[in-house]
């Protein structure tokens, strides 16, 4: 089974897009990841479930959540 960022913008950005009610270590190591992966040093996990979506935005950079 391979996983693949949702949305890559431009060959510059991952885009991970989930709709959960709680994002978990899991989803974490899933974008962390990518970066690795691609060589891509940008990338965002956008949860919808958040009660307000700022709430549910993680931005990556070079493999480091912020």
């Amino acid at each position: 089974w391979i996983t693949r960022p949702r949305f890559i913008v431009e060959d510059n950005v991952l885009v991970e897009l989930k709709s959960v009610e709680k994002v978990t270590k899991a989803h974490h190591k899933q974008v962390l990841t990518y970066p690795r992966l691609t060589g891509i040093r940008l990338g965002y996990l956008l949860n919808f479930g958040e009660d307000l979506i700022r709430d549910g935005i993680l931005r990556i950079t070079n493999g480091d959540a912020e």
